[in-house]
């Protein structure tokens, strides 16, 4: 008789382990192939965008080429000498590698071997980069070219700064392009994870990139969010209040009240137009939106418009009018006050300056004080976005709108992502496409991939009138048959930058406040970056804040200066606030006095271009 402990699968209808997982990975290339023909016809749907979008000119490649080769000729030593350390490490690494082989000891990469921003990379946490001899050498080999790459550039001369600066840029995206982790045959994780499901992961990494790409009409973006986990109004964007007023431009959302009193003056917020503006109202634990109203003050926020093509023609004049001394307007008769407070945030902080000016000509004084959220006034200097301000990129964007009518969102997104590539990019595609994991339930990462097309002629003054001609700054600004000047803005104001925003450095953000007319200055800045910094609630005890009352000069000194305090920014900005917004009188709640409510919050425009 048999043994009990016999495996019968075989002979009662059951297939072996290693017939059972040839199976399935059969059936998981069958999947391949079929989700295969999707991607074609999803690569089909690729409208054509102009080249010029997609790097930089000709022109640039021919200044770095001709640099570096006259760099080679005035010093040929500096060349061989460069070639030949790089070419003596990397053979020294490859017969490391092969003695490894050979005798089974590995010699090891440690982090004090790496360059700063490579030591602790996550990205090569397996034990595979170091224990074995493959990985091994690909991480010895990534470190290598890198590090050959940056010492090749730094040292190249004969370019002016802005030019080395966008060299600088464009080496560092082929670093992060080529590092081994992006492609399976060099990624242990990718690797590994086929293996222990037969081939799934891939299936399912197929399946997020066709998904992405019909998404995006034949571009490769990955969705950094799972688009299915919420819905504005229902778990995001909640805060209780009604649309009170809409135009072609915006609709204008006012909050119900929850204290019995609130200040006398309201207070209206303009958030960028770029995105939208439920930043401000994530979720009630780190609710702005929520928190002011808690505070006691009659909030309005302003919901913009998604453009379609039909909004070519509409301009920064338009942003103006029919959005801020609009929205203005019918606060002020909502709440039967001749003033407001105002605050904008990042571009809406921008053309809240641009408001104001033009309120200065015209003798307008509705606005009792104005915030700035990140703001850049002052584009002399322009960070980290310098690779995209220049001629040839803001060229290609005017071919692409003169054809489109608008900025398509995909556009502006694909810019902010290639700042923070490794991130926001590579990262996320390799979890999604050669991991097979799916986008993580991530609010933040939701709302930033809730872009909004932007209006082509508005977008031509912003990036040739105040990003590359600085003339809000400068010489002034045209706009509404008034010459607009920073020296124009004189209302009280705060001005909230963040320290590590590199969106809107905060040394720029302080050079614009200081070129205003206001004798009456705050400037904060806040730990953390252009999102992080500014949605930081108090009871999260998480970021700090520096103030300083000197606020002129350089911004070196004022920081030098200046007192760190612990916890979020809010309850100060909301002392200097309570100042300027009067007395305490009874609530004032939406459709009050007649006024008709339109639709509850948030309203229909926040959700235009996005499924949820």
């Amino acid at each position: 008789m048999p043994d009990d402990k016999t495996d019968n699968s075989a002979t009662d209808g059951g297939a072996p382990d290693g017939a059972e997982a040839l199976e399935r990975l059969n059936a998981n290339l069958a999947k391949v192939e079929g989700l295969s023909k999707r991607l074609v016809a999803a690569l089909g749907q690729r409208a054509p965008s102009d080249q010029g979008l997609q790097g930089p000119s000709q022109e640039l490649y021919l200044k770095a080429g001709a640099a570096y080769w006259a760099d080679a000729i005035a010093n040929p030593s500096k060349l061989l000498e460069q070639q030949a350390q790089y070419w003596a490490q990397a053979m020294t690494q490859f017969m490391e590698m092969q003695d490894a082989i050979a005798t089974g000891k590995m010699p090891l990469l440690d982090d004090d071997d790496l360059p700063a921003d490579l030591a602790g990379d996550k990205r090569f946490a397996n034990p595979l980069w170091r224990t074995h001899p493959y990985f091994n050498f690909v991480r010895h080999q990534y470190v290598l070219g890198s590090d050959a790459i940056r010492k090749a550039v730094a040292e190249l001369e004969g370019l002016d700064a802005k030019d080395k600066q966008r060299v600088e840029f464009f080496a560092t995206q082929v670093i992060e392009l080529f590092s081994p982790t992006n492609y399976f045959a060099t990624n242990p994780d990718a690797l590994e994870k086929a293996v222990e499901t037969e081939g799934e992961s891939l299936v399912h990494g197929l399946e997020n990139l066709v998904r992405d790409i019909e998404a995006h009409g034949g571009e490769i973006l990955p969705t950094l969010a799972d688009p299915d986990a919420f819905e504005v109004g229902k778990n995001i964007g909640t805060s209780e209040g009604s649309v009170v007023y809409r135009n072609r431009m915006m609709e204008l959302i006012q909050y119900a009240p929850t204290t019995e009193t609130v200040h006398k003056t309201p207070l209206i917020i303009f958030p960028p137009w770029i995105n939208k503006f439920y930043i401000l109202d994530l979720k009630p634990q780190n609710s702005l939106i929520k928190w002011i109203v808690e505070q006691g003050y009659t909030l309005f926020v302003v919901s913009w418009k998604n453009p379609d093509d039909s909004y070519a023609d509409v301009g920064l004049e338009d942003y103006v009018e029919d959005g801020y001394l609009a929205a203005i307007e019918q606060v002020k008769e909502i709440t039967g006050q001749k003033q407001v407070n105002a605050v904008g945030y990042c571009i809406a902080g921008t053309t809240l300056n641009l408001t104001l000016a033009l309120m200065k000509k015209r003798g307008d004084k509705s606005v009792k004080s104005a915030t700035f959220f990140t703001t850049l006034t002052d584009f002399s200097q322009q960070g980290e976005f310098t690779p995209f301000l220049q001629d040839d990129f803001v060229d290609a964007i005017e071919r692409q709108i003169n054809q489109d009518g608008v900025l398509n969102s995909y556009f502006m997104s694909k810019t902010m992502s290639f700042l923070r590539s490794k991130d926001l990019i590579y990262q996320p595609a390799v979890r999604s496409y050669m991991m097979g994991e799916a986008p993580p339930a991530f609010d933040l990462l939701y709302w930033n991939g809730d872009g909004t097309n932007l209006p082509g002629k508005m977008t031509k003054q912003y990036l040739r009138g105040l990003c590359q001609g600085n003339q809000l700054a400068d010489e002034g600004f045209e706009l509404c048959g008034e010459s607009l000047s920073l020296k124009d803005v004189t209302v009280p104001l705060c001005a909230v930058a963040c320290k590590t925003d590199h969106i809107a450095p905060w040394v720029d953000c302080f050079r614009g406040v200081t070129k205003m007319g206001s004798r009456n200055k705050t400037f904060i800045l806040s730990e953390s970056g252009h999102i992080a910094g500014i949605v930081n609630p108090p009871s999260k005890k998480k970021y700090g804040h520096f103030t300083n009352a000197d606020v002129k000069g350089e911004a070196a000194d004022w920081f030098e200066g200046a007192s760190f305090n612990e916890g979020s920014w809010w309850p100060q900005w909301e002392a200097w606030l309570a100042k300027r917004s009067g007395a305490q009188i009874a609530a004032r709640a939406p459709g009050e006095g007649g006024r008709e409510i339109l639709a509850p919050a948030p309203g229909t425009y926040v959700s235009e271009g996005k499924k949820h």
